[in-house]
């Protein structure tokens, strides 16, 4: 996989989603992210619907619990057909290697199984007062990138100020993928660690997960055509 846009379809309603998705007849159809809010209002057969409209798909749903759990979970998820799936880092070493026994299909195959490091609307402050983490942020995100990798996991999500650092400590194959991208004069809205989709191909972000910048623009594919300029070509 080369460096793509990944567009948030954080709706409601499978209704809002393919309303948003129908705007890009006769685009390229973008690889969307499928979260909480849809999965939870629709079930798995939002995902599959999407599929077969030929979208590749980001499953975001961020598992944490115990090993077992999460490998049962990961079974039933790796019959959807995803790309790219993702759990918590924090859930430990032995749950990321259960997730990945549970993802892998009889046949060998799976989707690519990432790990969200720290959340890009979590700051210093934040981490230190609320998770009684006290080491530095980047130090902090190529720690567990580092143990996600000893894991056999094939990236992390990060946010694109650590892109960089985390190809550095567990190279250009190990994927990046990094919410938290604004236009230059956007809303950060909740994020705290943020870059332009310029920015993030230069600090190394190999995707870039964008929401409300084009699902909340007043030409949203216009918006996306932006994104993939200032970020792919």
């Amino acid at each position: 996989m080369g460096k793509d846009v990944i567009v948030a379809c954080d709706f409601s309603s499978a209704q809002a989603v393919y309303g948003f998705l129908d705007k890009f007849q006769g685009e390229k159809k973008p690889f969307v992210k499928i979260g909480m809010e849809l999965y939870y209002a629709e079930g798995p057969q939002i995902v599959r619907q999407i599929k077969a409209r030929g979208h590749k798909i980001f499953l975001d749903l961020k598992l944490h619990d115990i090993p077992n759990t999460v490998k049962k979970a990961m079974a039933v998820l790796s019959g959807l057909d995803v790309d790219i799936c993702n759990l918590h880092a924090a859930g430990t070493t032995a749950m990321m290697q259960a997730a990945l026994e549970g993802l892998t299909r009889p046949d060998g195959t799976r989707p690519l199984l990432i790990a969200v490091t720290q959340l890009t609307s979590t700051d210093q402050q934040s981490m230190e007062r609320d998770l009684l983490i006290h080491e530095p942020m980047d130090q902090v995100v190529l720690h567990y990138a580092e143990t996600a990798k000893a894991a056999g996991l094939d990236g992390v999500v990060c946010s694109p100020l650590e892109a960089g650092k985390v190809h550095e400590r567990c190279g250009a194959g190990f994927l990046t993928v990094t919410p938290g991208v604004r236009f230059a004069e956007g809303d950060k809205g909740d994020q705290k660690r943020v870059m332009t989709p310029a920015q993030a191909k230069q600090a190394g972000s190999d995707y870039i997960v964008v929401g409300r910048p084009i699902t909340a623009a007043a030409d949203p594919v216009a918006a996306y055509v932006r994104c993939v300029e200032e970020f792919v070509d």
